[in-house]
């Protein structure tokens, strides 16, 4: 008699806003006790799916499932790195990058159907300052937007759209000195992003061309800009093209340590995190395993006509909110014409 894989599922339950009742139902339902035996943990505080997902590590499981958002991939990836347990992914968070960035369904009985078929492959992770990151970690205003995010109390692209247009226009762009092994150069950066996957999640792709299977990270550079840029970039961001922008610049590298005048917030995975002045990143080349689809279906055509369709509304409130920026400013520069008679 062959023994049976063990493999548990740690659940957030508040992850995103779905209902995790009817994702335990779909796992008790679909998943394959013939070569299974399974438990459920329900993680209980900041740090808590890390802690269950070490202690698997050390009792020998086969896969640890998280069943939460990045935030809770990260936790359960942190303690997985360089063992021999694989992890799987439910997703069910705000952005869920890295389920996004491996083609893995947002539908409990679609991924039952994957965690069954036990494929898995190795891939990347990164680390800055020695904390893990499996999609991307950064400085700048995507890292002062997580911290923000983080204090909302609501979750969702709704809540982060509406933060990031708000603190726009108050965020000052800091410079930085990235140092490689190549040498050393100073950039004045909106943000600077370190992506192993391409994506932040919600179908953003900060890195279009990155891999995590190649070693390598992905930087990606967006340097200061203007209100009449954020349309544009907005929708590269969202259609896998933000690369082409003349605003950005990229370049790949397995090490960099970013320099910057003070300590301040970063972000692993869109979590804020305080950290120092001088930050060394790292990529770690097939660090995590990870059960991943079968069969990966390529759908870009559709995929354009989605996230346009839902960039639009956005683009059009930020077309409105730039106008009466405009207007805003013309106006003054009359009323500065009329005050000395120019």
């Amino acid at each position: 008699m062959v023994d049976k894989k063990r493999i548990k599922f740690i659940i957030n339950p508040l992850s995103g806003t779905g209902n995790k009742n009817l994702i335990i139902k779909s796992i008790g339902n679909y998943i394959n006790i013939d070569i299974y035996d399974y438990d459920i943990a329900m993680s209980e505080y900041a740090g808590h799916a890390k802690v269950i997902a070490k202690e698997c590590v050390e009792n020998g499981y086969y896969a640890v499932v998280c069943v939460g958002g990045d935030g809770t991939v990260n936790e359960i990836g942190s303690s997985l790195i360089n063992s021999n347990t694989v992890m799987g992914i439910i997703p069910c968070g705000s952005g869920n990058g890295l389920a996004n960035t491996l083609h893995i369904p947002h539908n409990a009985h679609e991924c039952m159907k994957i965690i069954n078929s036990s494929l898995t492959h190795s891939i990347d992770y990164g680390t800055i300052s020695d904390n893990p990151f499996f999609c991307t970690c950064g400085v700048g205003f995507d890292a002062f937007i997580s911290m923000k995010f983080s204090e909302a109390g609501k979750r969702g692209p709704r809540t982060y759209i509406e933060k990031t247009l708000n603190e726009y226009l108050k965020y000052k762009p800091e410079t930085y000195t990235l140092e490689t092994e190549s040498g050393e150069k100073k950039y004045k950066a909106f943000l600077i992003t370190c992506a192993n996957a391409s994506q932040y999640g919600n179908n953003a792709y900060i890195a279009p061309q990155a891999s995590m299977r190649d070693g390598l990270m992905d930087v990606t550079i967006l340097e200061p800009f203007t209100v009449l840029d954020i349309p544009t970039l907005t929708l590269q961001l969202f259609t896998r093209t933000i690369d082409l922008n003349g605003r950005i610049k990229t370049f790949r590298c397995k090490k960099l340590t970013i320099h910057r005048s003070n300590e301040g917030t970063a972000h692993v995975d869109g979590n804020p995190l305080n950290l120092g002045n001088d930050l060394p990143v790292e990529i770690i080349h097939n660090g995590l395993k990870i059960i991943v689809p079968r069969k990966i279906i390529h759908h870009d055509l559709p995929f354009i006509k989605k996230t346009t369709a839902f960039v639009n509304p956005l683009i059009n409130e930020m077309a409105t909110k730039n106008r009466k920026l405009i207007k805003k400013n013309l106006d003054y520069l009359e009323k500065l014409k009329n005050t000395f008679g120019l």
